[in-house]
């Protein structure tokens, strides 16, 4: 998708010179925990809309999942095309099923 390339590109853009007023400089203004902070509620809103919201809104929220994911990566340096490397990787692994994970007794 070109799109999310552009939008990376945009990110590490605003990264390396923050412009006055702009969202993505704030959020590297104010460092890691707050892209996670904002990643986490991103990715509750997409679990919502997932289980109660139109096709539409869902769409609109995994955008804004995709962007603050993307604003992480660019935070700690990590690049689409080592996803993409990953993918191509993992896509080449046949019959990989995993064992059903234990159950959590103590948090």
């Amino acid at each position: 998708m070109k799109e999310l390339y552009h939008l990376y590109e945009t990110v590490m853009e605003r990264k390396e010179n923050p412009e006055e007023g702009s969202y993505t400089a704030y959020l590297f203004e104010k460092g890691r925990e707050k892209i996670l902070k904002k990643f986490g509620e991103e990715s509750t809103e997409v679990i919502i809309a997932a289980m109660s919201q139109t096709d539409e809104e869902l769409v609109g929220e995994i955008n804004d999942l995709l962007y603050h994911l993307l604003v992480l990566m660019a935070e700690r340096g990590i690049t689409l095309q080592a996803v993409e490397e990953e993918m191509t990787a993992r896509a080449q692994k046949q019959h990989n099923l995993k064992a059903e994970r234990k159950p959590v007794t103590v948090l």
